[in-house]
């Protein structure tokens, strides 16, 4: 098999529908709601309705919460305040229904799909359906030595576009993207100051369970430390992600490309999804047309990221839990817009209205 090439999705993603776009705004003006009464609501209705390609909307009937799950060696550190290799934890509190995105998706009508693309555990911890995924355990201290090697980071980056291809086939409609990891913002962080430039101090936040300022520095010198390494091989996403990423960051970003292939929707998280649409604009400019920024985090990473790919985030509640949790809150949001645009009646056609056309 040849390696895989990331640059090779730019001519194999398109924009959302233009045509459908102005046919959903010029719906819009006919609505009985005055125009702009609405806020931001019509602006998502008619984003869906390209996404879609169909005008009026169709309704948001199969959404589906993706979490990407993994261990990252920088956690040895003491850069979390979580224990290294602990993230099969919050994988078995969200699959026994304890987890705040498992509390918000049963009430919003939502399933969960667990991947273990690289926990640091034994597989017979979690079930079968989540662990067959892993592509390898844990992932390396990426301040002194590679997250994984090219070779696993193409075998993740393939595991998540089979994983979209998967829900795509099966008739999800809108994806909500999570992470389910340990050190994982440490890595997003290193990839968003390597692609925007930036210095560590300028990235490193305080991480889904907050940390205290002793950890922040040694998280500050591990981003610091790992951006040397992702500096000279900037010109490559694939090894980038196999330089500081991870198997659940690179299995993430190859899931968002081959969404924005199958024209899938997704909604992203926090810091960690938004590194990994970060390193998919890289390859596919167009991608980001296909993604909504859920909510943002406080994370000063995700800020920089959003701003890169003109993402503006639907929520600001700092909502820091991860788990796809404030991505989730903005379900309901991007259902109402879809009913508002689909329900909302035209108003009757008047004399003025005849004599104009």
């Amino acid at each position: 098999m040849s390696r895989l090439n990331l640059d090779d999705f730019s001519d194999l993603i398109e924009r959302p529908d233009s045509g459908v776009r102005r046919d959903a705004e010029e719906r819009r003006e006919r609505l009985t709601v005055p125009s702009g009464a609405l806020g931001r609501l019509d602006e998502l209705g008619e984003w869906l309705s390209a996404a879609q390609g169909t005008v009026p909307v169709k309704p948001i009937e199969h959404p589906r919460v993706i979490l990407f799950a993994g261990d990252h060696g920088v956690a040895e550190l003491g850069v979390s305040a979580r224990p290294a290799g602990s993230a099969h934890t919050l994988v078995r509190s969200v699959l026994d229904g304890a987890g705040p995105v498992s509390v918000l998706a049963r009430r919003l009508g939502a399933s969960v799909r667990i991947v273990d693309a690289g926990l640091d555990c034994d597989p017979e911890l979690l079930p079968e359906d989540v662990v067959r995924h892993r592509v390898r355990r844990g992932s390396g201290r990426i301040d002194v030595e590679d997250a994984l090697t090219v070779e696993e980071a193409e075998a993740a980056v393939r595991l998540g576009m089979r994983i979209a291809d998967e829900e795509a086939d099966s008739g999800t409609d809108l994806v909500v993207l999570g992470d389910l990891s340990v050190g994982g913002t440490t890595a997003a962080a290193t990839l968003i100051a390597a692609l925007c430039g930036t210095d560590a101090s300028v990235v490193t936040g305080r991480g889904g369970a907050t940390i205290d300022d002793l950890a922040w520095m040694r998280k500050c010198a591990a981003i610091r430390d790992a951006l040397r390494r992702a500096r000279p091989v900037l010109g490559d996403q694939l090894e980038l992600l196999a330089a500081v990423g991870g198997a659940d960051l690179a299995a993430t970003t190859g899931f968002l490309l081959q969404c924005a292939v199958r024209r899938m929707p997704v909604i992203l998280d926090g810091v960690v999804s938004s590194a990994c649409a970060l390193v998919a604009q890289r390859a596919a400019f167009r991608a980001p047309d296909w993604w909504l920024a859920g909510q943002l985090s406080g994370e000063p990473a995700q800020s920089k990221a959003l701003d890169r790919m003109a993402l503006n985030p639907l929520l600001d509640h700092g909502v820091t839990v991860g788990e796809g949790t404030g991505a989730l809150l903005a379900l309901p949001l991007v259902q109402a817009a879809a009913a508002l645009a689909a329900e909302l009646p035209e108003r009757a056609e008047t004399e003025g209205d005849r004599a104009e056309d």
